[in-house]
């Protein structure tokens, strides 16, 4: 298996989500762990999963990763596993109504993400994830690093 797990972050929060998910997916000679911006749609070919990660930012994923994501060619992940987790705050942590109202009216980072691999060809191999960090800029709650573990070894091992 070929495996890439693509983030991008601000705090540090979502590269040390994408390093537990390519720790659990495998070997690191199978399993390449890079930052949006490094990463050229042709180093997506061969890949036999594709994990992408942002953190949620105005309720979207943020600038690195959409630019990534709108180079890929039209099919270009034709028979790639996708995956798609973002990092967020917990908004009954926060207990704002006008909070609330927002995230259910736009959402957060992963599920665009995911609906965007889908158009490019990519089969959505997991719903969409997201990882809770305490505070705008963390640290990660406690448990999610292994949370993460748990979700992306299904992408492996499926139940």
């Amino acid at each position: 298996m070929k495996a890439l797990v693509v983030y991008d972050t601000y705090f540090g929060n979502t590269e040390k989500v994408a390093r537990a998910i390519g720790q659990a997916l495998g070997a690191p000679d199978a399993v390449e762990v890079r930052r949006a911006s490094d990463v050229q749609p042709q180093q997506l070919a061969g890949l036999d999963v594709l994990v992408v990660g942002s953190p949620t930012r105005a309720f979207q994923a943020t600038s690195a990763a959409k630019q990534l994501l709108r180079r890929i060619p039209s099919q270009g992940l034709r028979g790639v596993r996708t995956a798609v987790f973002d990092t967020r705050v917990s908004i009954e942590d926060v207990g704002s109504a006008f909070l609330t109202f927002m995230v259910n009216l736009f959402g957060y980072a992963a599920e665009p993400v995911a609906k965007r691999l889908q158009r490019k060809g990519g089969e959505l191999a997991l719903p969409p994830a997201g990882f809770f960090v305490e505070g705008t800029e963390g640290p990660l709650r406690q448990g999610e690093l292994e949370r993460a573990a748990r979700w992306a070894r299904q992408l492996v091992a499926p139940d």
